[in-house]
């Protein structure tokens, strides 16, 4: 690199300059700085966050890097944030991207010089000659980029050496592409993949260098067996040496080009003319334009570098921009055809550059006047369509191409974006070419209007379900383009006008359109129907009605904006036929294809369909979907709204029966006893009265009733409210989105309800205001049936709670606008009436297959309605102006019908009706009462026997208040230690198997209980993270103090026999070994299991050791005491140096969990020989009660009572298991381990090479101690055991020698601190413990050390003695300076410390010796810190930042990572990259889990930055996700980024996670979260 420098650029740079580079350079940053570039124009790389302000930014597109947005006003602003798919760049500065704030700090010229005033100080003789090299190496650039294999070399060229280049593509995998490799090229598995991932990476790699034969050989092998797994084959070309070279130093290039032009405006000017101009040769285009044609042939490599440096110059400045944007769209088709035809994604592809062009607004202008964009964007999807369509000019989309369609919709895009923005001000050229473009709209969409037509299946299912995703995924991005195309309408009226009579005329020329066959009449209570016959059930019907739902839409925006009055004047300048407008509206023929629609849903809804198979039910469920509705279903209603308004309602609701084919069924012409026929017509009727519904009162639309889009959206929110309380992202989801990605949920939210903000786990909910429910509609259009049952339910639900009426009346709709006021006409006509007779007469003859609840209920709903519709006109006018007669036809009877009796007869029946069901509803309630008022009289009676049961036990024990006394008296001493040790209160109760349900007592000779349980290695408690232990050398019979390593035992708490867990276990592992991926959730070699009542993870289990009661004789230990000194039992001890029987299976079960703890302790195989088994058992027992100590602590809880019973169960278990260990094991085994442990503090004959008193934990030694001491009694021939008395002795002398010992440890970390000569500090201290003038801080320090140490020997001698702790200590406010006092009498203490130095001034005198003596081997003491999860900010954007910012260790390229934070330790990862890959146990893993096993025993917690999740990390194998404990303003999180809402930190959720990875929860979330998840495809954790 540094020779390319300085041979081939240094020169260059020489010769632009005209001098030396420095110097010029200098001269020109006087230029710069007057005129620095007020754009960004940094170019994202994929997976980089980007922002963008949701109330600043024109349209979603505008973004701004990290650096610019944290020095922008946006940050204040409501902004959301994403990763980018890259190819796009910074917008800062951009004046046209944003409403304010288009600068941050650092782009904000400040200034008002302008780069014009560039290109007059910029020096001529440097713009010549910039010109001059300019031309020819952008040409050369250009020249060698799209060079092919068949060009012929310069003569000059004489070597004749070859490279074989393999280039990237998307058909082959991984896998393939070094399977090919190792094949063809006979190379080594890690060559191949080094090749794999540097063609991925760069998009080629020569992969064989020799002479042209050897390398045609080469592509002949790699084609070949690249053909052998997919039929496509590998890429393979061959190029000359000298080619290769030219070509990488062109890529050169084009980085020095972007570095020379962002010295100076105008040398990027220079660029810029250089690259647009005309070639010499007319026949050739410009060098840009040759460049952008030959993308989808360059590699990946190449075309980043030719995307940089167009955005890095043509794209910087706005002239340039335009020019390069009319070229681009002069090519427009050919670079998609390319971009269809290539397989590369679409943001590494020239085409992607669209969104930097399209979505600028002057520019979007400009291109359609002078460059019919539109018309360009859709002739050229409408010429990759070809293909599909059929005989009619229709798309049929069975057998496509899914890869290439999706290729083709990626093309609407540029549509949206040039759409993005409405004109403010329109021009007669821009009317005509957006006419034009509008024209070529109208013309797609009439293929697909009618298209994928559907016939209903009778007798047989279908056998190949048709191919329906294609046509609705086009229609759903099509959906806000069709709302785009209206907006624009609707800015100008006679755009407007125009658009209608296209769309109109459009429709009319559709060859599908059913107006061939001739009408009919149809007779209906006095009323004619002229209509043509049709039957959806009998005839082709299709879902997809583009050009009538645009036509609807077009027409409600004429109400809207007034501009409905000039249409019937309105004049077709084209047609000669039709003279006036108006003249072609045939309301009834535009209401035909959207009520077929409506009926399809509804005889598909009364199963009508169901030979038809899933895929009509599909495309009717995303027609009333969120998805699609608004272009859809809504645009129906609205159409057949329009009908309403303008025809008879009598005729209209005769063609809802006619194509609902109910029409027979009211005129009394058709009967059927079949069941199944009954039940559909039912059905259709409930449907048919619905639409009735819909049509008559859903007014929330503009144009239709004076309501604003807010009012629309708040009226959405609360009946999605009234179904249940729901989350801002159930809401948005539930919405419809805009062009920009907006609901306008923000703006109304706050009027409509109350946010419940979230606990430790769930989200942030939206509760309904009170005050709203009014305006609840049980009918409402938008409820999916799932929905609308739940909605009526809550409501009835929540009305008989308040006591409020239950009926469910409809609520008071808006006015219809004066074009749709004839609407309400529908509820008070003759037909309606006759309905409503007839729905009510089959109701009330008691046939009940004629006749549902949901029919009435809506029959009885559209009564309501038009009560309602007359009481408004009656309110609003008199009496003589209201022409609105429901209640009059209704009082009167239908006169006009002569089969009826009369509405009195109406009314009757109806009133029957509604007594019937209201008789019904009192009985329900009546039952519902009565069943109430006898709990309340049961549960009245069970609380007056509690009270009289609870005060005949207070009588009792106050009449015998002295044997109370007694008994208190007998359990007063509270002592844990010592000759005055405590009685046990409690031993283990009988226990139940949770697998047989057997109830057993624990007993020594009794079958084994056995309680399940977890042990993993841990470094919660570590005070030197990153340090290893390994057996080599004092350890793990001395745990260093700094606690590098420990292992911890966890228990759920559950009993099992040992014979039913052993039963247990081999069908676990029978069963397991045959379930998918099982080996993710459990580690059957390990000996894992899942607990069978919580599921919890588990890999041992803990007999259940009753607890050895004390027969203590309290006189004669006293007189022992008085004879038995410390310092002469240390003899006694001293001179020893050279229990009861278990049942054999509890014996067996010992073994087992001591042989787990010290194989997974220790990372070892299971050796029962091993001499460190009972240490390791010792270890975990002092390791797990400190933890569970520290976790205590964190939580400020008591030391006892706040233990839950499971954790309580596990600690007593472990306890008596590690005092077990002693009968266990080789009794010399144990003496040795004693021996060792207590020369640490005294002189032991035969021990060498202690570890100082400095190098190990108390704790720890304690433990080892205590439980290994009553090996001493044990003789060769005899099972002994130590008496009462003595084991009461033994526990109080190595109790106070090991505080002794820890105070000491504990006075050198505080008073010695920062002294320089360790035996002068030792030995003042010596002469501070000797003497009583200890200073305050001393005092005080020492109390604080020694707490953590008494409050772990207290759990510890409680499970192992069964003695109760004084009651205080279960108090919540003890004060430190109390619990230590508790704490000292509990255990035997002199409540002053200090006073052990005097009374064992002999002792201490040798302890401090052994210090002076071992002085040499110290070297840091450890301060004890408890250990928390690492700060994170409080702003997410803080870590994003911190993450862009990130460079990973092992590489240079800036190609996308995966920055993850370690919780544990604070480390930045470069994670789920190769580069950072390491050798672990001999194996290849990723960054994260290397690091996992070094900083937390194998246990990993880390937060992906860009990704906004944690992942839990348990063993290289084992891994999963778990939510970031960060919430949007909504309470809810948003992994991947994928809502963008700014995130901020929840304290309690990252508590949480503390208290999971402090109580070794981790693994067990892991197991139960993959227990859930039953994945296909596992997740390569250990490359994580």
């Amino acid at each position: 690199m540094q020779k390319v420098e300085q041979r081939l650029l240094y020169p260059l740079e020489c010769f632009l300059f005209g001098e030396d580079p420095c110097v010029g350079l200098q001269k020109l940053q006087q230029y710069n700085s007057s005129s620095s570039a007020q754009q960004c124009g940094r170019v994202f790389k994929e997976g980089e966050t980007v922002y963008s302000c949701r109330d600043c930014a024109i349209d979603p597109t505008c973004v701004l890097c990290i650096e610019c947005f944290q020095k922008s006003v946006h940050k204040s602003h409501r902004y959301k944030m994403h990763a980018s798919a890259g190819g796009g760049f910074c917008d800062c500065g951009d004046l046209e991207a944003w409403k304010s704030g288009p600068c941050c700090s650092q782009h904000d010229p400040g200034t008002s010089v302008t780069m014009e005033t560039d290109e007059c100080v910029m020096d001529p003789g440097l713009r010549e000659r910039a010109q001059m090299l300019f031309h020819l190496l952008l040409r050369y650039m250009t020249d060698m980029l799209v060079w092919k294999e068949t060009y012929e070399l310069s003569e000059e060229v004489k070597e004749d050496t070859y490279f074989c280049v393999l280039y990237n593509d998307e058909h082959h995998s991984y896998d393939h592409v070094i399977y090919t490799l190792q094949r063809a090229l006979a190379c080594d598995q890690n060559q191949a993949q080094i090749y794999t991932a540097l063609i991925d990476k760069e998009g080629r790699k020569a992969v064989k260098r020799g002479t042209l034969s050897s390398c045609q050989q080469a592509k002949d092998n790699i084609r070949h067996n690249s053909e052998h797994i997919i039929q496509i084959p590998l890429r393979v070309e061959i190029l000359h040496t000298a080619i290769m070279a030219h070509q990488t130093f062109a890529l050169r290039l084009g980085a020095w080009f972007q570095k020379i032009i962002g010295y100076l405006v105008g040398l990027r000017e220079v660029f810029c003319q250089v690259a647009l101009e005309p070639a010499a040769d007319n026949n050739q285009l410009c060098l840009i334009s040759r460049l952008m044609l030959h993308d989808a042939k360059l590699y990946k490599g190449a075309r980043k570098v030719v995307h940089e440096l167009i955005f890095s110059s043509l794209l910087m400045d706005t002239e340039f921009k335009r020019q390069f944007a009319m070229k681009f769209t002069e090519h427009y088709k050919q670079l998609q055809e390319d971009f269809i035809s290539d397989d590369h994604q679409r943001n590494i592809s020239i085409t992607a550059l669209s969104v930097q062009i399209f979505t600028v607004p002057t520019l979007a202008r400009q291109l359609i006047e002078e460059g019919s964009v539109i018309k360009v964007i859709i002739d050229t999807v409408m010429d990759m369509m070809m293909e599909h369509l059929d005989s009619n000019n229709r798309f049929q989309f069975q057998g496509h191409n899914p890869d290439k369609f999706f290729r083709v919709q990626v093309i609407f895009h540029d549509l949206r974006y040039i759409l993005i923005s409405k004109p403010s001000v329109w021009t007669e050229t821009l009317r005509v070419k957006f006419l034009e473009g509008l024209r070529t709209f109208l013309h797609f969409l009439c293929c697909m209007q009618g298209m994928e037509e559907v016939k209903r299946q009778l007798g047989q299912h279908v056998e190949v379900e048709p191919e329906w995703e294609a046509g609705l995924t086009l229609q759903m991005q099509l959906r806000h383009i069709l709302a785009m195309f209206q907006d624009w309408c609707s800015s100008d009226e006679r755009v407007l006008l125009l658009a209608f009579q296209e769309c109109h005329r459009a429709l009319m020329s559709c060859t599908n359109q059913p107006f061939r066959s001739e009408p009919t009449d149809s007779y209906m209570c006095k009323q004619i129907l002229h209509a043509r016959p049709y039957k959806v059930s009998e005839e082709p019907v299709s879902i997809h009605l583009p050009i009538s739902r645009l036509l609807a839409g077009l027409y409600v925006l004429l109400c809207q904006t007034g501009a409905i009055q000039y249409l019937p004047d309105f004049v077709d300048p084209v047609s000669v036929c039709l003279c006036v407008f108006q003249v072609q509206l045939n309301f009834t023929e535009l209401a035909e294809q959207p009520l077929r629609c409506v009926v399809l849903a509804a005889q598909v809804c009364a199963d009508m369909w169901r030979r038809n198979g899933l895929s009509l039910v599909s495309q009717v469920y995303y027609y009333q979907d969120v998805k699609c509705r608004d272009e859809m279903f809504d645009k129906d209603v609205i159409m057949l709204q329009i009908a309403a308004s303008k025809m008879d309602p009598n005729h209209f609701l005769m063609l809802v029966l006619l194509r609902f084919e109910l029409f027979d069924i009211f005129n009394d012409n058709c009967s059927s006893k079949d069941q199944e026929v009954l039940k559909q017509w039912n059905r259709l009727t409930e449907e048919m009265l619905y639409l009735i519904i819909i049509i008559a009162g859903e007014r929330y639309v503009p144009g239709i009733s004076h309501v604003t889009k807010e009012e629309v959206t708040m009226r959405e929110v609360i009946h999605l409210l009234c179904i249940e309380p729901m989350a801002h992202s159930s809401l948005v989801k539930s919405l419809p989105e805009n062009e920009s990605h907006e609901t306008g949920l923000e703006t109304v939210i706050s009027k409509v309800a109350i946010f419940k903000k979230p606990g430790v786990s769930g989200h942030g909910l939206y509760e309904l205001k009170k005050e709203c429910l009014e305006e609840f509609n049980p009918f409402f259009y938008h409820y999916s049936r799932p929905q609308h049952s739940k909605a009526e339910e809550a409501q009835k639900k929540r009305r008989t709670q308040e006591g409020s009426d239950k009926a469910l009346r409809p609520p008071v709709p808006p006015p219809f606008c004066p074009a749709f006021s004839n609407i309400v006409y529908l509820l008070c006509c003759d037909i309606f009436i006759h309905i409503l007779k007839r729905i009510f007469q089959k109701a009330a003859e008691d046939r009940s297959n004629r006749w549902t609840e949901p029919m009435i209920q809506r029959a009885l709903h559209l009564v309501g309605q038009a009560l309602l519709e007359e009481k408004t006109q009656l309110e609003g006018s008199s009496l003589e102006e209201v022409t609105f007669d429901f209640s009059l036809k209704a009082q009167r009877g239908n006169d006009t019908d002569s089969n009826t009796e009369g509405l009195s007869h109406n009314a009757s029946v109806s009133l029957r009706c509604l007594k019937c069901v209201v008789s019904v509803q009192s009985v329900q309630d009546k039952e519902k009462a009565e069943r109430k008022r006898k709990a309340e009289a049961a549960k009245a009676h069970r609380q007056k026997i509690m009270a009289q049961m609870s005060a005949m036990q207070k009588n009792f024990i106050e009449s015998n208040k002295m044997l109370y006394d007694n008994v208190m008296d007998v359990d007063e001493s509270r002592v844990a230690v010592g000759p005055q040790q405590g009685v046990c209160s409690t031993d283990w109760e009988a226990q139940i198997c949770i697998l047989c349900q057997e109830e057993q007592e624990v007993q020594a000779q009794a079958p084994a209980m056995v309680l399940t349980a977890c042990v993993q290695r841990s470094t919660v408690l570590t005070q030197n993270r990153g340090k290893t232990l390994s057996p080599k050398g004092t350890y793990p019979l001395f745990m260093p103090p700094d606690l590098a390593v420990g292992t911890h035992t966890g228990s759920c708490g559950h009993v099992m026999h040992a014979t039913c867990w052993q039963k247990y276990f081999e069908a676990v592992q029978n069963t397991t070994r045959n379930r998918l991926h099982a080996e993710l959730i459990i580690d059957l070699e390990n000996g894992e299991y899942m607990c069978p009542l919580c599921k919890s993870l588990c890999n041992t289990v803990i007999p259940l050791i009753p607890v050895e009661p004390s027969k203590l004789n309290y006189e004669s230990a006293e007189i022992v005491g008085q004879h038995l000194t410390l310092e002469r039992w240390i003899q006694i001890m001293s001179c020893r140096i050279r229990g009861p029987k278990f049942s054999r299976s509890i014996t067996e079960m010992l073994g087992v969990c001591a042989t787990t703890v010290h194989r997974v302790g220790l990372q070892t195989a299971p050796n029962d020989l091993c001499p460190y088994v009972p240490v390791m058992s010792w270890n975990t027992c002092a390791y797990t009660i400190q933890a569970t100590d520290n976790m205590l602590q964190e939580e400020g809880k008591p030391l006892f009572g706040s233990l839950q019973n499971r954790q309580l169960s596990g600690l007593k278990a472990l306890v008596q298991f590690s005092a077990a260990q002693r009968l266990k094991s080789s009794q010399a085994v144990i003496q040795k381990h004693f021996a060792d442990m207590l020369a640490v503090l005294v002189p032991v004959p035969n021990v060498e090479n202690t570890p100082s008193i400095l190098e190990v934990d108390f704790f720890h030694l304690l433990v080892g101690l205590d439980l290994s001491i009553p090996a001493l009694y044990q003789e060769a021939a005899v099972d002994l055991q130590p008496s009462a008395v003595s084991s009461a002795y033994n526990h109080l002398y190595l109790l106070h020698l090991l505080t002794m010992a820890h105070m000491l440890q504990v006075l050198l970390a505080s008073h010695g601190r920062g002294e320089g000569d360790e035996a002068q500090a030792a030995a003042e201290l010596f002469s501070i413990v000797l003497r009583a003038g200890v200073t305050g801080f001393c005092v005080e320090g020492v109390k604080r050390g020694v707490l953590p140490f008494l409050r772990c020997a207290a759990l510890f001698f409680n499970c192992l003695t069964g003695v109760p702790p004084p009651e205080e200590l279960s108090g919540t406010t003890e004060s430190p300076e109390s619990q230590l006092h508790l704490l000292c009498s509990y255990l035997s203490l002199p409540s002053n410390l200090f006073q052990l130095f005097q009374d064992h001034r002999d002792v201490v005198t040798t302890l401090i010796k052994r210090y002076k003596s071992d002085a040499h081997k110290l070297k840091k003491i450890i301060i004890i810190i408890r250990n928390r999860l690492i700060d994170l900010p409080e702003d997410y954007s803080v870590l994003l930042n911190q993450a862009s910012h990130f460079k990973c260790p092992n590489s240079s390229d800036d190609e996308r990572k995966h920055p993850t934070l370690c919780l544990l330790c604070g480390v930045m990862l470069c994670a789920q990259s190769p580069c950072c890959q390491e050798q672990l146990n001999g194996e290849e893993v990723g960054a994260c889990t290397a690091h996992a096993a070094i900083c937390g025993a194998g246990v990993g917690m880390f937060l992906r930055v860009r990704e906004c999740e944690i992942v839990l990390m348990a063993s290289k194998t084992r891994g999963s996700p778990y939510p970031a404990p960060y919430l949007d303003d909504y309470g809810e999180t948003d992994p991947q980024l994928g809502r963008g809402n700014p995130l901020h930190l929840c304290p309690e959720r990252y508590r949480k996670l503390l208290h999971m990875w402090q109580q070794h929860c981790v693994l067990e979330e892991i197991a139960r979260s993959l227990e859930v998840l039953n994945v296909m495809f596992p997740f390569e954790w250990q490359m994580l």
